[in-house]
């Protein structure tokens, strides 16, 4: 063989080689680069939740909180749900966050909190998880999944949506009384939640 052909075999070889690699090394650089990016809002919002004791959280709101940021807790607008829990429904500001933790430790002991997974992409930050609160005057206590849609931009948090079991949760300060349930027409009356 000689020099040219060999000089020829191994810039082909190179050639086929980076065309095949490039591609994989620039997609794997830019997962990195979106994994940098998706740690900053993941690590804004779990700051916040780490600080939601009552002698933190409204320092905690107005370090990680937008001014303009929209909360919305357990429905977008419900009355009947708002009138049970206060913070329910859809606000706006640090306060509205800080207020909704305050109020929460007003109303139940927070025996369990537990975070079991965090996803983040971009801006959005997802956080999923379960807890077990005893409601202070009525001594019910409740285990509820819940799950976070927050979105972080320019390290604040701009929205929060938090989810839980709002049954269970109104339940918990029950003292008496039930509902008589009609669900489909081929399933009679019952009564439920009678204690």
């Amino acid at each position: 063989m000689t020099i040219l052909k060999f000089f020829k075999t191994v810039l082909l070889s190179a050639l086929v080689i980076s065309t095949s690699v490039l591609p994989s090394a620039t997609a794997a650089a830019q997962a990195t680069s979106s994994q940098d990016q998706s740690a900053a809002p993941l690590a804004v919002v779990m700051e916040f939740l780490s600080d939601t004791a009552p002698e933190k959280v409204e320092a905690a709101a107005t370090r990680l909180v937008a001014p303009d940021a929209v909360y919305v807790s357990l429905s977008f607008d419900n009355p009947e749900l708002k009138e049970i829990e206060p913070w329910a429904g859809t606000a706006k500001g640090p306060g509205a966050y800080s207020s909704t933790f305050l109020r929460v430790a007003k109303y139940w002991k927070i025996e369990d909190f537990t975070i079991t997974d965090k996803l983040a992409a971009g801006e959005d930050v997802a956080i999923f998880g379960k807890f077990t609160y005893r409601s202070v005057e009525v001594g019910h206590v409740f285990t509820s999944p819940f799950s976070i849609h927050a979105k972080v931009r320019d390290g604040k948090m701009v929205y929060l949506q938090f989810l839980e079991d709002t049954y269970a949760s109104a339940s918990s300060f029950r003292q008496s009384g039930s509902w008589t349930v009609k669900t489909t027409k081929a399933t009679p009356a019952f009564e439920v939640g009678v204690k």
